[in-house]
C-alpha cells in the first residue's frame, strides 16, 4: 500500500482535522510495575497469568486520543470510545461527524465531510497494520492480550529486562512473533512481529495501564506498522474509562453517501 493510499485511509477512518477536540479528563489511577520478572516461571505458568489478567467486563467506555504520524503528516483526534465486549467495538468523533462500528462480522464507518462510507470486511484494518486481523486480534490489541491462541503450541519463556519474552517454540513460516509480558499484571508490555519476506514489521508497545474497578487496562498504547520502507505510527490514550455501564451504540449510515471501494 503506498504511504498517500494509507493516509487517505486512516484519515477517513479517524476523521479530520476539523474534527480535532482534545478533552483533558483525570485518568484513572495508573499501574505501576513493581514485579520482578523470574527465570524459574515455566512458559506455561506465564501463559496462565496472562490468560487470567484478561479484563473481565461487560461494557467499557473511554475517550481515546489517537495520533497518527506517517512521514511529516500528523493528525490526531480525540473520540468516544464504546465496547461490548466480544461483541461490539464504536467509536465516535465529536459532533458524530465520523462515526466507526467494528462487530466480529464486519468494519463499518462513515465521514460527514467527504460523505463517504465503507461497509465491509476487515481487510482495511489489515492492510493498515500489515496483518490479517478480526475482531477477536483487534479487541485483544485494545485490551492487552495475546492476539493469536497461546493454546494451540508450545510456547519458550525466557527472561529479557524486567519482562517475560514468550515466543512459538516453532515459529510460523511466514511471520516471527514475540511478546513480552509483564511480571506485575502479566499483560503485555509489546508485541512484535515480523515478516521478512513481505518486509514487514509491526510493534505494539504498552506504555502504561491503569486500574479501572479493579480491572488492569491498557492506558497508553503505541502502534508502529512498516512496510518496505513505509512507516505509520498510531498513539491511543485512553481517559476517562468507565466499566458496566449501560450503554447505546447508535449507527445508522447517512442516505446519498458514496460507498468506499477497496482494491
Amino acid at each position: 500500500m503506498t504511504p498517500n493510499k494509507r493516509y487517505n485511509l486512516l484519515r477517513l477512518v479517524f476523521c479530520v482535522a476539523a474534527a480535532v477536540l482534545i478533552i483533558g479528563c483525570k485518568s484513572a489511577r495508573s499501574v505501576i510495575a513493581s514485579g520482578e520478572a523470574s527465570d524459574k516461571l515455566s512458559a506455561k505458568q506465564v501463559i496462565k497469568q496472562h490468560q487470567k489478567s484478561d479484563a473481565n467486563f461487560k461494557t467499557l467506555q473511554a475517550k481515546v486520543r489517537i495520533d497518527i504520524i506517517e512521514g511529516d503528516k500528523l493528525q490526531g483526534v480525540t473520540l468516544n470510545f464504546r465496547m461490548e465486549k466480544d461483541k461490539t467495538i464504536w467509536l465516535s468523533a465529536p459532533l458524530g461527524l465520523a462515526r466507526m462500528m467494528i462487530t466480529p462480522e464486519k468494519v463499518r464507518f462513515y465521514n460527514k465531510q467527504d460523505n463517504e462510507y465503507f461497509d465491509g470486511n476487515y481487510q482495511l484494518l489489515s492492510d493498515i497494520v500489515g496483518i490479517e486481523l478480526d475482531f477477536n486480534k483487534v479487541q485483544n490489541i485494545l485490551l492487552g492480550q495475546a492476539i493469536f491462541s497461546l493454546q494451540e503450541q508450545p510456547h519458550i519463556v525466557q527472561v529479557s529486562g524486567n519482562s517475560y519474552a514468550l515466543q512459538p517454540k516453532a515459529q510460523n513460516a511466514f511471520f516471527e512473533l514475540f511478546y513480552l509480558i509483564n511480571p506485575s499484571h502479566f499483560k503485555m508490555d509489546s508485541l512484535q512481529l515480523f515478516q521478512q519476506l513481505k518486509k514487514r514489521i509491526l510493534q505494539i508497545d504498552y506504555a502504561s495501564y491503569q486500574n479501572v474497578d479493579k480491572q488492569v487496562l491498557p492506558q497508553n498504547i503505541d502502534i508502529i506498522a512498516v512496510e518496505d520502507r513505509d512507516e505509520v505510527k498510531i498513539a491511543l490514550e485512553f481517559k476517562s474509562v468507565s466499566l458496566n455501564q449501560e450503554l447505546r451504540f447508535p449507527f445508522r449510515i447517512p442516505s446519498g453517501y458514496k460507498e468506499i471501494q477497496l482494491k
